[in-house]
């Protein structure tokens, strides 16, 4: 039976994600308290411009101890397409990087999980986009990866076409794959709104759910609270960034129009298992620096409830 907690200490567990330390009065509770679900952990896409052992420092610096892998802390970094590529090397790179899954050794990734384990960093769920392109082979490798990371989570920015194919590995692997959406509300075949992602779910198991992104929500002209009250049983995780409306771009926490303090502020009052995950987008001037500020203004939010 899942334990209950006020919100003091709720507040506190969440505290608890952020500083990698948990408070006195949470030390000499029993062991499900001390293993909360929840968290305020981080996409590591935040740190796409640091190799993985840069971010697991990062992290550690910060006191961040739960984070979703971005595919890119996995695959190797030298095959990734980057900004500034010339069609030729972004092929190139492309090439190389479907070679390396045909031999990907999950050894390799074993000793990447040990890293992340070493540095007392939880790994909630894995991140990995797949499309109606992505072989057969590519797709349950990004499904073999997760199990090898000992995680029960997949994250994706999938197509509501490929979610059928994507469902059969997740009843396969007994993994959870929650659909990551944007705000393409022009390509229909795309996670953007509460219709598309109830569309993507038609025809699948429980095991198909959905990471919801309440910054790129905003931006698709909806409410993140409203969604996250009709449909928190079905969410995996949430990224939490700040837009603004109408298609308005990534700006610092505060700034845009996201509710990202009614978000948290709903967590705490319902006690929602639900991770949440900092993704850090804007353009900013030193990652960790920005990262720190972003962690910040979450916890000032907590901090505040907690009063």
């Amino acid at each position: 039976m899942q334990q209950k907690f006020n919100r003091r200490e709720w507040s506190k567990l969440m505290l608890a994600g952020f500083t990698g330390t948990l408070l006195p009065s949470a030390l000499s509770a029993k062991s499900s308290f001390l293993k909360s679900p929840f968290v305020l952990g981080i996409q590591t896409y935040s740190l796409r411009d640091k190799p993985r052992e840069e971010a697991i420092r990062i992290m550690r610096a910060l006191g961040i101890r739960s984070c979703e892998i971005w595919q890119g802390h996995i695959e190797p970094r030298e095959f990734q397409s980057v900004r500034g590529l010339t069609p030729e090397e972004r092929k190139s790179r492309h090439e190389a990087l479907i070679r390396w899954r045909q031999g990907a050794d999950l050894k390799d990734v074993e000793a990447m999980r040990r890293q992340f384990r070493d540095a007392g960093i939880k790994i909630q769920a894995y991140a990995h986009n797949m499309n109606d392109d992505t072989s057969d082979h590519d797709m349950e490798l990004a499904f073999k990866i997760a199990r090898t990371l000992k995680t029960d989570t997949l994250t994706t920015s999938a197509t509501i076409t490929s979610m059928r194919r994507i469902d059969a590995l997740a009843q396969k692997y007994k993994i959870k794959v929650g659909m990551h959406n944007h705000s393409n509300v022009d390509r229909p075949n795309d996670f953007s709104t509460p219709e598309s992602l109830a569309k993507a779910m038609e025809g699948c198991s429980s095991y198909t759910r959905i990471n919801l992104d309440i910054g790129h929500f905003v931006a698709a002209g909806f409410d993140p609270v409203e969604y996250l009250n009709n449909h928190h049983d079905k969410i995996v995780c949430l990224h939490i960034k700040d837009r603004k409306k109408n298609q308005g771009p990534s700006v610092p926490f505060g700034e845009g129009d996201t509710p990202i303090k009614e978000v948290l502020d709903v967590l705490l009052d319902n006690k929602w298992p639900i991770p949440a995950n900092i993704e850090y987008e804007y353009n900013g001037a030193d990652t960790q620096t920005e990262l720190e500020k972003c962690f910040q203004y979450c916890r000032d939010i907590i901090n505040d409830k907690n009063r």
